[in-house]
């Protein structure tokens, strides 16, 4: 599983013109879900997710994770995470997991950050076409990747 993690002031998700999701000070978690990914890779994402220290402290140290903050969580589905570019111009999605395991992994990661954050998580809907708008607070953007964690 690969994320993109943004550090925000504030985010949302729009659907065919309706606000469905909208955060204020948190992250903005872009989840996708690669071909042989399993609910142990979701499990380690949510727990680097929810104690990620991108958070300023009082001395202005990015030391204070979303938990720490009080912060919220917005998480969306992107198969395009795993978009092969190497060859040509157009990208291959060909390891991007289809939906038998794509949806029940990406909820499971919503699931465990929400287990341990506490508090429900936001999240856009798997397959729709969505427009996610954000302001990124620093900027701060992580990506991580469940398979180059060793």
């Amino acid at each position: 599983m690969r994320l993109v993690i943004q550090r925000v002031t504030n985010a949302s998700v729009t659907i065919a013109g309706t606000l469905h999701s909208k955060i204020g000070p948190g992250l903005m978690v872009l989840v996708g879900v690669a071909e042989g990914d399993t609910p142990d890779d979701a499990r380690w994402l949510a727990a680097k997710t929810v104690a990620m220290r991108i958070f300023s402290d009082d001395a202005g140290v990015m030391n204070r994770s979303v938990a720490d903050t009080a912060g919220e969580i917005l998480a969306v589905s992107q198969f395009t995470l795993n978009a092969s570019t190497r060859k040509g111009n157009r990208p291959s999605y060909i390891h991007a997991a289809g939906h038998d395991l794509a949806i029940p992994l990406y909820e499971l990661y919503c699931e465990e950050c929400s287990r341990i954050l506490g508090r429900r998580v936001l999240k856009g809907v798997f397959g729709a076409d969505m427009q996610v708008s954000l302001v990124n607070d620093g900027p701060v953007t992580i990506v991580i990747d469940s398979k180059l964690r060793e």
